[in-house]
């Protein structure tokens, strides 16, 4: 089956079989290694992207449902001006570790400060960035990321701007 998408804004034309995952045509294909599969059941949020400006787990997405749509992966979300302000809050405030699961609640992190307006609420910020698992950090202080965050004009701004793209 051949396909035609967007993948961080640069035009893609492949052939392939219509069951392949998402997530594999992005690292096997297109050499896109940030997401990474954890589970391969939709629970973990390791392969997290954004498919038509919404958050999905790559590891569900079949090819067959990938013509016309445009996708984001951690590669393009790293091009983006706002990425370093937003890393450097990461390892501010302590919360990478490992970095498995990090592309992935990086993609949530932007995807709910995108979503919703400040000020949040703790109880927001846990329900948002729920679908992400990660054993070597805890959540805390990612939940303590997303919340310095959002007082950050530079990068909610640099945030609403990629998915203006």
């Amino acid at each position: 089956m051949k396909i035609k998408f967007t993948v961080n804004q640069q035009n893609i034309t492949l052939e392939v079989d219509p069951k392949k995952r998402l997530l594999d045509i992005l690292r096997d294909d297109l050499n896109l290694t940030g997401s990474k599969e954890g589970c391969g059941k939709g629970e973990c949020g390791s392969c997290t992207v954004f498919l038509n400006g919404q958050r999905v787990n790559s590891c569900l997405v079949p090819a067959l449902q990938l013509s016309g749509t445009q996708i984001w992966t951690i590669e393009g979300i790293q091009d983006q001006p706002v990425f370093e302000a937003l890393e450097e809050a990461f390892i501010d405030h302590g919360a990478v570790q490992c970095g498995f699961c990090i592309p992935g609640v990086v993609m949530s992190a932007v995807a709910f400060l995108n979503e919703n307006l400040p000020p949040f609420q703790t109880e927001q910020i846990t329900y948002g960035m729920a679908g992400n698992i990660c054993r070597c950090t805890g959540y805390t202080k990612i939940m303590e990321v997303v919340d310095a965050v959002q007082g950050n004009e530079e990068i909610m701004t640099g945030i609403k701007e990629i998915f203006r793209k």
